[in-house]
């Protein structure tokens, strides 16, 4: 999953992406509002992390201006404005969620998740299907309650299929949302890192689609 995060300060910018990046997600950072505003439309991104007080065009006006032009991407923002009417401009705005600075990175990465949870439709923290569990608070797998051990882009693979299961992913959607921007992307890696994937878990709930994906089907109703 692609975390666009919208920040201008160099260190709270590095910080969220190590953070973000070691939660099992691809971070991709701007630094002014022009380009957050330009990325955050055009580019697929599962989650939006935005700093209000941006050079260029301040994160408010990008923020208006995504849902105005029908960007749906959950957006989590982030301001060192304390007043409670900065809040709720926020949220009128279009904001999901709200973190004032100073903030701990662990509440950051609770909320970052829960919005993620919210725009698949899920309440639990966990997600299973048929023998498996995926864990992304502690990014851990289990196959019928024994740890697997993944590489951090299988685990990436995965949490993107599970968060996204019942619909067909396309080669091009995955490399997409597990490689960095600026990174090469071999047209044959999604198809080995499936199969490595698959060995590992020794179950099978990736299903290849011929010439559309891979799909998790969803749990019957």
């Amino acid at each position: 999953m692609r975390i666009l995060i919208a920040e201008d300060e160099a260190r709270i910018a590095a910080d969220l992406a190590e953070a973000v990046n070691s939660g099992g997600y691809v971070a991709e950072v701007s630094a002014d509002g022009e380009d957050a505003w330009f990325r955050g439309g055009t580019e697929n991104y599962s989650a939006i992390i935005l700093d209000l007080g941006l050079p260029g065009i301040d994160g408010l006006t990008v923020l208006k201006r995504w849902r105005q032009e029908g960007v749906t991407t959950p957006v989590l923002v982030l301001t060192a404005r304390g007043a409670w009417t900065d809040r709720v401009d926020g949220i009128d705005a279009g904001a999901d969620d709200y973190l004032p600075k100073p903030f701990r990175m662990e509440e950051l990465m609770a909320r970052l998740r829960a919005l993620l949870r919210r725009s698949t439709g899920r309440a639990e923290p966990s997600i299973s299907v048929g023998p498996i569990t995926l864990d992304p608070r502690n990014r851990q797998v289990t196959v019928g309650g024994i740890p697997a051990t993944l590489t951090p882009l299988e685990f990436r693979l995965l949490n993107y299929l599970f968060h996204h299961r019942g619909r067909v992913v396309s080669q091009a959607e995955l490399s997409e949302n597990l490689y960095a921007h600026d990174n090469e992307r071999d047209s044959n890696a999604i198809e080995a890192l499936v199969g490595r994937l698959r060995r590992k878990l020794k179950a099978d709930v990736i299903e290849t689609r011929r010439g559309f994906g891979y799909i998790v089907p969803a749990a019957p109703a």
